[in-house]
């Protein structure tokens, strides 16, 4: 029963003598929570995204606005697949011996977890690079970032990470029950076997790999947007760039808050072996830690829109008394200033000053 290499029998060994146990109402409460929760707020930040993708389809925030509403695909199905697989578990007693005889159900949910897992870091450091070429090499991103490359970009990390997800089935390695008889994942008990902490290593790796990523490319695309602005010497300098790399920052700290618990622990259990000292309690308060990513992530794309920060900026300034000041910096939004205000920052002794002309705002 103890065998971890019996595709039939794997990880039932942690179902007898298991330290770690969950209230079941308390915990199926929560599940359902989350799963709603999650499902709900993906679905609007969905709508929004794709009204946003139709009214820019032509200009360079299409492309951002098409990784983003992969993003948000992807934290929905997790929410849906994960959270329904979980619910089921709970509502069955959490007896993985009645339903899981062949395994099927666990390997399935393993798999889910490390795809949804790694796939929405992996689309976040997408949309940090694509940013970051999109502010510094403006004419390559409009003459290369086209809506079939970045659709070939997306089905690529999908891909990638299905593979990561299936590494273990394809070595003939099972996915294994936790201890807490919940979810299903890498071996995380006893782990001895090179094999199963190069997985957990893997995972780990990989998604501190995504959070650096997107950390230098949105630093790289932060610091250009200054230096534009500084050169041009006027509001203009301030694009519709300065609205996505606020959503990138904001995605960035979600994921980096969100996922560390899990990713250091994940780490930690690999390099320590069979001598690690993390309980089940804190491998389940990081995965639920983890969970809260898919739900934070579409907020950023609702509440973070122009729309959204004016309205905001204006009843802040009018509860502080301060005049609100002309907010052009919100106004620019085409592909046509992009490459204007690019054309002033490669220019360095350049003082012209060129006027933009607003358009309507992105994401309204």
């Amino acid at each position: 029963m103890n065998s971890s290499k019996s595709p039939g029998l794997a990880g039932f060994g942690v179902l007898k003598n298991t330290t770690c146990h969950t209230e079941k109402k308390i915990s199926v409460f929560f599940s359902i929570i989350f799963m709603t929760a999650g499902i709900l707020s993906n679905s609007l930040a969905i709508v929004i995204l794709m009204k946003a993708y139709q009214r820019f389809r032509q200009k360079s925030k299409a492309s951002f606005l098409l990784l983003a509403s992969g993003l948000v695909v992807t934290d929905l199905f997790g929410h849906l697949i994960n959270g329904a697989i979980a619910v089921f578990v709970y509502a069955s007693d959490k007896d993985w011996i009645r339903f899981n005889q062949s395994n099927i159900l666990c390997s399935v949910f393993g798999i889910c977890m490390v795809f949804f897992g790694l796939c929405p870091l992996f689309l976040g450091s997408v949309m940090a690079v694509e940013r970051c070429i999109g502010v510094t090499k403006p004419i390559f991103h409009s003459t290369k970032m086209t809506s079939r490359h970045v659709k070939m970009m997306l089905t690529t990390v999908c891909l990638f990470a299905v593979l990561i997800a299936l590494l273990p089935i394809l070595r003939f390695r099972a996915y294994q029950i936790q201890a807490s008889r919940t979810w299903c994942f890498y071996k995380t008990e006893h782990v001895e076997d090179w094999e199963d902490r190069f997985y957990l290593l893997l995972f780990s790796c990989l998604g501190f790999l995504a959070l650096a990523i997107s950390f230098l490319c949105n630093a790289v695309t932060g610091i250009t947007l200054l230096r534009v602005k500084f050169k041009s010497q006027q509001r203009q300098g301030r694009s519709h760039h300065f609205e996505m790399i606020i959503q990138l920052l904001a995605i960035m700290c979600v994921s980096c808050i969100c996922w560390s618990p899990f990713l250091v622990t994940m780490a930690r259990i690999g390099i320590n072996e069979g001598r690690s000292k993390e309980t089940c309690e804190t491998i389940l308060f990081a995965l639920r830690m983890a969970t809260w990513n898919q739900i934070l992530d579409p907020w950023v794309y609702i509440l973070l829109r122009k729309a959204v920060l004016k309205n905001l900026y204006k009843i802040t300034s009018g509860c502080c008394g301060v005049h609100v000041i002309n907010l052009h910096m919100w106004e620019l939004s085409s592909i046509k200033n992009s490459l204007k205000v690019a054309a002033i920052s490669e220019s360095p002794g350049s003082s012209k000053q060129i006027n933009l002309q607003p358009l309507s705002s992105v994401g309204q």
